[in-house]
């Protein structure tokens, strides 16, 4: 029986030959290798024969040998050289990538198993070339090649030319696209750094990746910084013994690289967490106190140096116990196994063994700086209060808890307030006993001292004073508010009588004011459902507090419908209305209480309301974030963004709360104006609507409707073209972006059907009032027609052209130039898809995605070397380019698919302002001539 072998594909015998060609030149190594042992031998012997009888037998036999296995040393040599220029040099830069790894895995294996032959700059060379391959698998086997021959100091000075022709695409590599690929790039530099071969002032891009975004990248370099500038194990000239090892020289070293950092607490927070599990110092609790605690001219520490200690201090507190300190990318609560647990609790009580006597005096002596109080009072929270009973410590502990209420009063930045209110809220539940006791004793006495400098202040206005101190209590109070209800029922009806003669108050007084009114409404909410029974007064109260802060909102909402672009508190007060309102239509909301005894607290807004309160947030939408000026107040800048106005805005429209035809369409509307946060909401609010109803057609229509009409008021209001323009972009790209949720509908009758009801419903609109409104073919119809079948193509052309049955087109050609335009399309895309139809059945699936880059680009020549195989040397992967270009004819057009992800907030962590954002992806290839730009990839 024959084996048919012609549909085997060539690159399964280019892999078989490859294998076999490179496991050949192994076993001549190994060969070598054992000849290379018996030639040593035969030479130690003979040296031993010639000082006994230099001229007997017994010594030309052993030169005899000796000779015989030189030549077969040579002839082995020789046929390794031919095996490298017949077989390496072609398959190094095969169309597949398995096999170029292949050949870069076997040439490091040869060059560190026979260094003889191989360790020079001839070989080398390939090593280096293929650290640009666009195979993230090729540059990982390079790179690991190298670090194993690093790995040997003997190897090095061999390595000198090399290392100084690719040291800086190695560095380069550091930040590449490929994960796995920059972490073993990041070894390598730690073996160049280890032998010197890397000037310092290269290492800046390097240092750069301790905030970036892959985990994997951070910690890798954080071993990096740890080991060449912390401890300084890569410096031949520094001691490395007595004090040199002690905990305050390195503490003393990081801070130096903190203070790189300190106007940007999150950015060192990063540091810290990359180089915390490299650096036991962090962890040395008493050196860390009696450096903070120094009050010695010569040896204490400075303001900067302080500040950066104390964070240092508490972020590493915070590891220390398994808890967080930079957010996760995945959100998900860490696991922990049992042993990790016990060792969590082990560093509890060290660290409050540590700070228990101490920590009153850290208190009292940063008590007056507010960058420094709120990470000293939230070290409280990780530690084993239990301790202080059981080693009777309790005058300490109140000593404690009175020095943070003192930082409470005596600060009132949102920082400090909220540890202040964590802290004392923490140990009136976990501390024990008579000390839990007193813990909820000061917890009561902070509350009613709150509200009892909240109506001293408010009767300081009455009489002519400013409003700072009424200010900062309402934050006092606010703070309180959100973590336990605080009976205000005395003040409520005084805020509501300020807020009626509020025409010159200051917005950020009326913002708190209103959330701490909403706060008290929303905890007596709780209460009143959570009840067992309520009484008709309770329930009338509530519903009169409710409607008076209904009251007030819808006020703002009206009298505050202009604010500057330049972040000014009007946009602010403006944020904190329309987010407040949203909350409480959703608290309230008719279904939640329908059919229940609580039934009268059922709301919904009246439909002027909600078209004001949208009227806002568009006016809100088109305020950049970025824009805002820095001397506005950026304390609770998350809770006042734009992303928390179009989050509370769709949340209506998801849970309820409004009638989503008021509201879903005009979001969806905004799809793609205002940039990728933006987008991010509306789409996974179409995400959840479409689970929700299925059917989203009626809204997607009315969504174009409304963009369409933004364009026209755009163009007929405005002198400048380019907002015509821009705005006209706009409802194109939304229809291209909502056409896109339907990918795969010509396999699905129910999507076909919902397609061509937004068709259908399109056209009629654009023929509404035509011409005027036949732009819309073009900016809404087009995209969804591409999605339908040859057959429904033709059934559209044919609804269209009868549209202008009666019609004489020629009397305003511009004007119908959108519909001829748009019926010339139709045909062209019936006559293509009806003459390839044929041609597309049967064929296999087309690869999609991105078409890659053009890489023609040339490898680089290292050395002048005469080699025959290689006077031309060509790309790295040039055999790889003609089969992607032959490939690439074979692709279709990049087609739009929908960026549908679970619904979450996009509501960032605003305090990060990482300025190495960017939407595309960066080169960041530091050579001149940047040859390898297009073959090795970086990351964004």
């Amino acid at each position: 029986m024959s084996l048919d072998y012609s549909s085997t594909p060539p690159r399964i015998y280019r892999q078989i030959a490859s294998l076999m060609g490179l496991q050949l030149v192994t076993s001549f190594i190994n060969v070598a290798k054992m000849l290379s042992a018996q030639r040593e031998t035969t030479q130690r012997q003979l040296n031993v024969e010639k000082k006994k009888k230099p001229d007997g037998p017994r010594v030309e036999s052993l030169n005899k040998r000796l000779s015989i296995t030189h030549e077969r040393i040579t002839m082995i040599e020789e046929m390794m050289r031919k095996l490298f220029t017949g077989l390496f040099v072609h398959r190094y830069r095969d169309t597949d990538p398995d096999i170029r790894m292949s050949c870069i895995q076997s040439l490091g294996v040869w060059i560190l198993s026979y260094p003889s032959l191989f360790l020079q700059d001839l070989y080398l060379k390939y090593l280096g070339w293929t650290l640009n391959d666009k195979s993230a698998g090729v540059r990982k086997a390079s790179v690991q090649a190298l670090q194993n021959l690093y790995e040997v100091d003997d190897n090095v000075p061999s390595l000198g030319l090399f290392t100084e022709r690719f040291y800086k695409r190695m560095l380069e590599l550091a930040d590449d696209i490929d994960i796995s690929v920059a972490v073993c790039a990041i070894g390598l530099v730690k073996q160049l750094l280890r032998h010197q071969l890397v000037p310092d002032e290269e290492l800046g891009s390097l240092y750069d990746l301790l905030i970036d975004d892959p985990p994997e990248i951070r910690r890798a370099i954080g071993a990096l910084v740890y080991d060449h500038l912390i401890a300084q194990k890569f410096n031949s000239s520094q001691s490395t013994g007595g004090t040199d090892d002690s905990s305050k020289v390195y503490l003393g070293r990081m801070l130096q690289i903190l203070h790189e950092f300190a106007t940007d607490q999150m950015l060192s927070i990063y540091v810290i967490d990359d180089v915390w599990e490299y650096m036991g110092a962090m962890k040395d609790w008493k050196c860390i106190i009696s450096m903070l605690l120094d009050n010695n001219p010569s040896t204490e520490l400075s303001n900067v140096d302080a500040t950066s200690m104390i964070r240092l201090m508490c972020s590493s507190i915070k590891k220390a116990v398994g808890e967080r300190i930079v957010p996760a990318s995945d959100n998900r609560k860490p696991y922990h196994t049992k042993a990790q647990r016990e060792l969590f609790d082990k560093d509890r009580l060290d660290i409050t063994v540590a700070l228990m006597k101490n920590y009153p005096l850290l208190l009292r002596k940063f008590m007056a700086d507010k960058e420094k109080v709120p990470y000293l009072v939230e070290v409280i929270v990780y530690m084993n209060l239990q301790l202080y009973a059981q080693k009777k410590e309790q005058q300490r502990f109140k000593s404690a808890l009175k020095l943070i209420r003192e930082a409470f009063f005596k600060h009132g930045d949102k920082d400090t307030l909220r540890s202040c209110v964590k802290a004392f809220s923490f140990c009136a539940t976990e501390s024990p006993g008579e000390l839990q006791d007193f813990a909820q004793n000061q917890l009561k006495e902070i509350s009613d001292e709150v509200i009892s400098r909240l109506k001293s202040s408010i009767r300081e206005i009455e009489d002519g004073d400013d409003e700072y101190s009424f200010l900062i209590n309402l934050k006092r109070l606010y703070e309180f508010h959100l973590s336990r209800p605080i009976s205000i029922d005395s003040l409520y009806d005084e805020f509501s009588r300020i807020l009626q003669a509020s025409s010159k108050m200051d917005d950020e007084v009326i913002c708190f004011i209103l959330l701490n009114m909403f706060m008290h409404v929303t905890w007596t909410l709780e209460a009143t459902t959570h009840s067992e029974t309520v009484s008709e007064a309770s329930l009338s109260s509530l519903l009169l507090k409710r409607d008076t802060l209904f009251l007030h909102l819808e006020h703002f909402l009206v009298s505050n419908p202009e604010f500057q672009e330049e972040g000014k508190p009007g946009k602010i007060l403006a944020c904190r209305v329309c987010i407040l309102l949203a909350e409480l239509w959703y608290l309230f909301r008719k279904k939640e209480f329908a059919s229940t005894k609580l039934e009268d607290l059922g709301f919904c807004p009246l439909e002027p309301t909600i078209e004001k309160f949208w009227k806002t947030c568009e006016q809100l939408l088109q305020i950049s974030d970025e824009t805002e000026d820095d001397d506005v107040n950026r304390e609770y800048v998350e809770e006042t963004n734009r992303d928390a106005v179009m989050i509370a805005a769709a949340k209506l429209v998801y849970i309820g709360a409004v009638p989503e035809n008021h509201l879903g369409s005009d979001i969806i509307s905004h799809f793609v104006r205002h940039g990728a946060s933006i987008s991010d909401i509306v789409k996974n609010l179409i995400t959840a609507l479409k689970k929700i109803k299925g059917d989203l057609s009626d809204i997607l229509i009315d969504s174009l409707k409304k963009a369409y009409q933004s364009h026209l008021v755009a163009a007929s209001t405005s002198i400048d073209e380019s907002l015509s323009t821009k705005t006209f972009h706009d409802c194109k790209n939304l229809a291209i972006r909502l056409s896109g949720l339907f990918v795969g509908a010509s396999r699905d009758k129910h999507r076909l059907d919902e397609i061509r009801k937004v068709v259908d419903a399109c056209i009629d609109h654009a023929f509404s009032d035509a011409p005027k409104h036949l732009s819309f073919l073009d900016g809404a119809v087009l995209p969804f027609v591409s999605k339908l079948p040859t057959t429904a193509i033709l059934d559209v052309l044919e609804k269209v052209q009868k549209k202008t049955d009666n019609i004489d087109t020629d009397e305003d050609p511009s004007g119908w130039h959108p519909y001829h335009a748009f019926v010339d399309t139709l045909n062209e895309k019936y006559a293509r898809n009806d003459d390839l139809q044929d041609e597309k059945e049967g064929t296999a699936v087309k690869r999609r995605g991105r078409p890659r880059k053009n890489q023609n680009v040339r490898g680089k020549k290292l050395f002048n070397e005469d080699s025959s195989s290689e006077d031309d040397e060509d790309s790295i992967s040039e055999s790889d380019q003609f089969a992607e270009g032959e490939e690439e004819k074979q692709e279709d057009e990049d087609e739009e698919v929908p960026l549908i992800r679970s619904f979450k907030s996009s509501a960032k962590l605003r305090s990060l302002r990482v300025s190495r954002e960017d939407n595309g992806s960066q080169t960041k290839s530091g050579d001149s001539n940047r040859g390898a730009e297009d073959l090795g990839a970086s990351r964004t």
